[in-house]
């Protein structure tokens, strides 16, 4: 699976591989200072974008030789090429904020709504055609089975990683969401992960590699890893073995993360429909809790003509 998966980006024709899709499709097999570079590179292209190999060797605290033996080791002619190509992906991504511009920068608000929401619905669609039911069935029953399960999803992510982890709380014990700032804080918190456990890496493109990591590492550790990504070509696939695809474009500079969030929302169903006495037995509990803890506040109401949802100590005295 892994092999497969990262022959299927190295195989390509060279010159449609992006920088990025390069470094992420060789990271496993780097050493650790060609691991340095590649992180550093992925996290802070726009300062790399300016560097000589000198000055980004001494950022990362490498020598220079060993910069340009990186820029050789994965598949540029030198690093003038590799600076090169880093630069035409940078630009392309401003690239892509400025057609947003032309697209969309004489329309009406309204105009501008409608189009955004058929892209959408595109997105839903096309995730509708393309995701593999037993993919899909084994994510479910991997998760129901993992003695403790994990969820990271990074940057613009990190609000799919919630809703998960919040619904999936209600399901099932023993679910740990992954924060971190660093790879070195994520690898503490996962430090018990094993083969009875299971991770669910969340990321689309830029990919992290935070998450990247975390999921090798727990490929590692004989974990049970599940990808939720964006398409066959994320470096997401090269530690899982399940994968769950979503696509997701950049509609301006923010992500379009609908279709992510409905797989996401389709997998907490099924789910809850596998263990519904035990999800019925959670929410018992927590009303329960409400009730005893809750009495003179509560923060959620349904609609404002529900006279008990509004039935608060505070409302009645001033009347």
């Amino acid at each position: 699976m892994e092999n497969h998966a990262e022959n299927q980006i190295v195989n390509k024709n060279e010159n449609e591989i992006s920088i990025i899709a390069r470094i992420d499709a060789r990271y496993k097999k780097m050493s650790k200072s060609h691991k340095a570079i590649a992180s550093y590179i992925t996290d802070h292209y726009e300062q790399a974008v300016f560097m000589t190999a000198a000055k980004l060797g001494e950022t990362v605290g490498v020598s220079e030789s060993t910069v340009v033996r990186f820029a050789s080791g994965i598949g540029y002619d030198g690093y003038p090429e590799f600076q090169k190509a880093l630069e035409d992906w940078v630009k392309s991504k401003i690239s892509s904020v400025q057609k947003i511009g032309a697209k969309y920068g004489k329309s009406t608000q309204s105009e501008i709504l409608t189009s955004v929401l058929r892209a959408d619905m595109d997105k839903l669609q096309d995730t509708l055609e393309n995701l593999d039911g037993a993919s899909f069935e084994m994510a479910v029953d991997t998760i129901l089975a993992a003695e403790t399960v994990y969820i990271l999803g990074m940057r613009s992510c990190e609000p799919l990683a919630d809703f998960l982890h919040f619904y999936l709380n209600m399901i099932r014990g023993n679910v740990i969401l992954l924060r971190s700032t660093s790879v070195s804080e994520i690898f503490e918190q996962m430090i018990r992960i094993g083969e009875k456990d299971a991770i669910v890496g969340i990321s689309f493109p830029r990919y992290s590699m935070r998450t990247l990591k975390a999921m090798e590492f727990a490929n590692d550790r004989n974990a049970k890893v599940i990808a939720i990504t964006d398409s066959v070509h994320s470096p997401m696939n090269l530690y899982s073995a399940c994968n769950l695809f979503a696509r997701s474009d950049m509609v301006s500079i923010v992500d379009s993360l609908v279709a992510p969030l409905s797989v996401i929302n389709a997998l907490v169903v099924a789910l809850c429909l596998k263990r519904p006495e035990d999800v019925k037995s959670n929410l018992e509990q927590l009303e329960e809790a409400w009730n005893n803890y809750q009495v003179y506040l509560n923060d959620e109401i349904n609609f404002i003509d529900e006279e008990s949802m509004l039935n608060y100590p505070l409302i009645k005295e001033n009347k």
